[in-house]
């Protein structure tokens, strides 16, 4: 089935289908990687230097990467994602989707994950992203949102008990934090259910 179909039944395409929201993030990573190892140290998530005040990297960790290969996979997955599901929200509603992922996510390392220093990647947005379409894909009984939901729980519950999945840490050049999928699905499912709850209440207005 192609990509078409699957978006058929994942629901209506957004007038706006937010390609420049995508590019964008695609972007920032493709610069930070081009920055090399001082753009790396200087917009990781780090906890010591947060705490400190350096609090822009609450957001720019999240567009770092480990290497060009760590950079390169995340990018693929971002425009293969896109392609499923980019087209159920806006721009500006993918960027409310994306605030409230990274902003779970953050939340989550820094009250839960206390032992975890510094984070870099795009994963863990990745993974709201693709939880904020499933969910509005369930919204519009979409055969292949039932399926993309499955997958996505049987990965998370998979790295939960098992830990990363075979190969993802040698193909990111470093170890794979899990627990930023999980953290970012959470946020993906919540925002998506934040721009439901409002567009219903915009309905009944």
């Amino acid at each position: 089935m192609g990509l078409r179909k699957v978006r058929h039944f994942l629901g209506r395409v957004a007038p706006d289908p937010g390609w420049p929201v995508a590019l964008s993030i695609a972007s920032l990573s493709v610069l930070a990687q081009i920055g090399g190892d001082s753009a790396r140290e200087w917009l990781r998530f780090d906890r010591t230097a947060i705490a400190a005040g350096e609090v822009r990297r609450l957001l720019t960790g999240h567009f770092v990467h480990l290497g060009w290969s760590h950079a390169a996979m995340n990018v693929a997955g971002l425009v293969l994602i896109w392609l499923l599901v980019g087209g159920l929200f806006t721009s500006l509603q993918w960027l409310i989707v994306g605030l409230v992922s990274i902003l779970i996510i953050d939340a989550g390392f820094w009250l839960k994950e206390t032992q975890l220093e510094w984070y870099v990647g795009l994963s863990g947005l990745l993974h709201g992203i693709l939880a904020a379409g499933v969910v509005r894909g369930l919204g519009r009984s979409g055969a292949e949102a039932w399926f993309l939901g499955a997958v996505l729980a049987l990965k998370i519950g998979y790295e939960q008990f098992a830990g990363p999945l075979p190969g993802s840490a040698s193909a990111a050049g470093g170890p794979v934090i899990v627990n930023a999928h999980l953290y970012g699905a959470i946020g993906g499912a919540i925002a998506a259910l934040l721009l439901h709850r409002s567009a219903g209440r915009a309905a009944s207005i």
